[in-house]
């Protein structure tokens, strides 16, 4: 779906992006990580053109992005940033139906989709459809961020540090959204993102960016067993590689029957989160939950012995 190749950007003396080339296959999520000044967030706002590269092409599902005017471009891909950028005078509705609404979209349609997405976000649309920005949590504006950002339903999805601004429950939560809506309409998504585990977390292949060259663009398993340089291994940080390998399994991988108490765990998150969850509460086991209703439990023990691997 994204053809990178040879991609360089220049400025004056400086390479803020020095001759990357990578490949999005269709659906994928690619997550570009990476240190401030690392180039990734160039890199990325090159694909749809917010910045013009020096040198290079960029291809979007065969087609170089450089054949259509660069407003055109824009209207098909989905961007959603950092702090969700909602027009603060136009109503939940009116931000998400921004774009359907400059393609031509019939009221009806817009309408319908406008309800359609704040019910895949868990908002309920009669609700939350006239209510304004400023009437929202953090959280709730983050999640019109996105759904504005598909709602013209692109093939493309730009994200760049989107929970970043989000404390640790609520960016769980939206981690988990963005995994839901992934799976439903197969977008390919590029999330530009400083932290390792929520590249591990959320990618299919992590591309790692340092001082605008590409270190290493392979997924997660790949990248914590065979890291190609000491910043990507510097980049993951310290602690034991098997402890590493449980941030790619999802906990509903490890949910069994029986009770637990306190606060529950996303089916989605990391067995790496969930264990520290529970070393941090004190908890033998967590509630597991998907679509708010508790599916089963996920014990200490039995992330302990995950972690420690196969036995000899």
């Amino acid at each position: 779906m994204i053809e990178i190749e040879g991609i360089t950007k220049v400025y004056g003396d400086y390479n803020a992006v020095d001759n990357v080339s990578l490949t999005v296959e269709r659906g994928e999520l690619a997550a570009i990580v990476g240190t401030s000044g690392s180039g990734k967030t160039t890199l990325m706002r090159m694909i749809n053109r917010l910045v013009e590269p020096t040198s290079g092409v960029i291809r979007i599902d065969g087609r170089d992005n450089r054949e259509l005017p660069d407003y055109e471009l824009r209207r098909g891909i989905g961007y959603a940033i950092q702090g969700h950028g909602l027009f603060p005078h136009r109503s939940v509705a009116e931000n998400i139906a921004t774009v359907p609404k400059l393609l031509g979209w019939d009221r009806k349609r817009r309408d319908a989709r406008v309800d359609e997405l704040l019910e895949l976000f868990h908002l309920e649309p009669a609700a939350f459809r006239d209510r304004m920005p400023h009437e929202l949590s953090g959280g709730q504006q983050q999640r019109i961020g996105v759904a504005r950002a598909l709602a013209a339903e692109p093939a493309v999805l730009l994200m760049d540090e989107p929970f970043g601004a989000l404390d640790p429950i609520i960016r769980a939560k939206a981690q988990e959204d963005l995994i839901d809506i992934q799976r439903k309409f197969s977008t390919t998504v590029v999330l530009v993102t400083h932290d390792m585990d929520e590249a591990i977390l959320l990618g299919h292949k992590i591309a790692v960016m340092h001082e605008g060259k590409l270190e290493q663009y392979a997924p997660a398993a790949e990248i914590i067993a065979d890291p190609a340089s000491a910043f990507v291994n510097e980049l993951l940080g310290t602690g034991d590689k098997a402890f590493r390998m449980l941030s790619l399994e999802a906990c509903e991988n490890l949910v069994e029957e029986g009770p637990a108490e306190g606060e529950a765990i996303p089916a989605s998150a990391s067995l790496k989160d969930a264990l520290a969850a529970a070393l941090w509460s004190g908890r033998d086991a967590l509630p597991v939950e998907r679509d708010d209703k508790v599916i089963g439990r996920v014990t200490r023990d039995a992330l302990i012995r995950r972690a420690a691997g196969p036995s000899s």
